[in-house]
């Protein structure tokens, strides 16, 4: 035990990887709020530089980037109703309106408080459960994925306002998108009109700019006359109430963020829109409004995506197995440095276990540091006048898209699904089920393939297999229960019992 704790404060005690750590989160924060940066693109970069570099100098300033670039995200969410990552879509349903309320830099604030608990909770089950979680994790079959793929797609209900048809053809629009391209397993073409350039299929993260960026500030053009909210920036450190009251729902949030986190090639994008989803469904009497700034809408995906660092940590330490595209480059680089991520790695590298742990822990608190400083100016922004606001809007979301793979055809893409957002909302249909649609249906697709392959083609045995695993019961009857929830007359019955429980209390 007090080895574990030697290693665990390595990077504490050395001014040279206590700076690493800082400089790290310090840039993964500013890197993940510019939409098209990714911090999978940052880590890959960073592995070119310090593949020279002693081991634990390269781990403290890529866990320092990987930590702060999936919290700043949420930054320009809040601000702009730019998601800087795809884990930062469901904090903008909530986090944008208030910010349009003048409440922006509540809203920073809260985000970041709730980001740090997040964090800490997935590094907490990383470090006591991560050999348990792991071999649960390896009990998910390809059933199993395309089930909890499934269950994402039900958030449409959740992301698609007073009309589910419109949201549901959003959504199917958002897994039609993501369907274009190279058939992943036979290599034909789908939706490729025979056009060469469409054989790598359309960018999610080019979707989500136009959709949610471009789109706002085409929205933005009907309001030119409208000044901008003054922001309340009297108090940006949450009140110690607001972090008790929402503290257990940050706190089952960010549990379910690590077990998401924790199944490979899921994400923090998965687990924020399945928290968000959670917290609809379980928030009674919210005094805002889901969509129109309620806290809870902001609190649990910003807790879930934090928390999912962790957990996705889990089995790329225990077992090899990346549990994002993040850790499938941290493998690459503890191969580079003569290490094998994996189930020998605790017992024959310990060390590198818990000294990863406490580079977690540390990198989770300078977001905290550096997640409630800037946050003036940052608010700043909002105030800007609509006529440097929407072209700075116009130059992000051209940067963002061209930098994505540095091709011009993401800027077209871009420009394209901005305008197709602005039509959309013009007309009543919500951009969030575009989106989750095309960044689901990879999961969906592939593991009912792969289920499907598995089974020789036989619909029916997949069924009969569907219902010997108490797993795969445990996720068809959630997902039951979610669409049966869907339907207009359980949310008019549901909504009638609130207003009872309300009027007898």
């Amino acid at each position: 035990m007090l080895e574990a704790l030697q290693y665990f404060s390595m990077a504490w005690v050395s001014p040279q990887l206590l700076a690493l750590v800082a400089l790290g989160t310090f840039l993964g924060i500013y890197v993940g709020a510019i939409p098209g940066l990714s911090v999978t693109m940052a880590v890959s970069i960073l592995i070119s530089f310090t593949f020279s570099w002693d081991i634990n100098n390269a781990l403290c300033l890529m866990v320092g980037v990987y930590m702060g670039g999936v919290y700043g995200g949420s930054r320009t969410a809040i601000l702009l109703n730019i998601p800087g990552a795809p884990s930062a879509i469901a904090t903008a349903l909530d986090g944008f309106p208030m910010a349009q309320k003048g409440e922006a830099g509540r809203a920073i604030g809260l985000s970041t408080v709730m980001s740090v608990v997040g964090g800490f909770i997935g590094i907490f089950i990383l470090a006591v459960a991560a050999p348990s979680i792991s071999e649960f994790a390896l009990t998910f079959q390809p059933r199993d994925y395309m089930m909890l793929g499934v269950m994402g797609i039900m958030l449409v209900g959740s992301l698609s306002g007073e009309s589910l048809t419109k949201g549901i053809f959003a959504g199917a629009l958002g897994i039609l998108i993501g369907t274009v391209g190279l058939d992943p397993l036979t290599a034909e073409e789908r939706f490729t009109f025979g056009a060469v350039e469409l054989w790598n299929g359309i960018n999610p993260v080019a979707v989500m700019i136009g959709m949610f960026g471009l789109s706002e500030a085409l929205m933005q053009l009907h309001h030119l006359d409208k000044v901008a909210l003054k922001q309340k920036l009297d108090r940006i450190i949450p009140a110690w109430a607001d972090v008790r009251k929402y503290l257990p729902l940050g706190t089952q949030s960010s549990i379910l963020g690590t077990i998401i986190g924790a199944l490979p090639g899921t994400g923090g994008d998965i687990a924020a829109l399945m928290a968000y989803d959670y917290a609809r469904r379980t928030t009674k009497n919210p005094k805002v409004p889901f969509g129109e700034g309620a806290k809870e809408g902001l609190i649990a995906p910003e807790s879930a995506n934090n928390a999912a660092v962790g957990g996705a940590y889990i089995p790329m330490l225990t077992l090899g197995i990346p549990g994002d595209a993040v850790t499938a480059v941290f493998i690459g680089a503890l191969f580079i440095h003569g290490l094998n991520p994996g189930p020998m790695l605790l017992t024959e590298r310990p060390e590198m276990f818990w000294f990863t742990v406490g580079n977690l822990t540390l990198a989770n608190i300078f977001v905290l540091i550096f997640g409630l400083t800037g946050i003036k100016l940052f608010s700043r922004i909002v105030e800007c006048p609509k006529g440097i606001l929407i072209p700075l809007i116009f130059v992000l979301s051209i940067v963002g898209a061209y930098a994505i793979n540095n091709s011009v055809a993401d800027i077209w893409w871009m420009l394209g699904f901005g305008v197709l957002g602005y039509f959309m909302k013009l007309y009543g249909y919500q951009v969030g089920p575009v989106i989750l649609g095309v960044i689901l249906s990879r999961l969906v697709d592939d593991n009912w393939r792969r289920a499907i392959i598995s089974e020789r083609g036989d619909i029916g045995e997949f069924f009969v297999n569907l219902f010997s695993s108490p797993l795969s019961v445990v996720l068809f009857s959630v997902v039951i229960l979610i669409l049966i929830s869907q339907f207009p007359i359980w949310k008019v019955m549901l909504k009638k019992r609130r207003s009872d429980a309300s009027r007898d209390a």
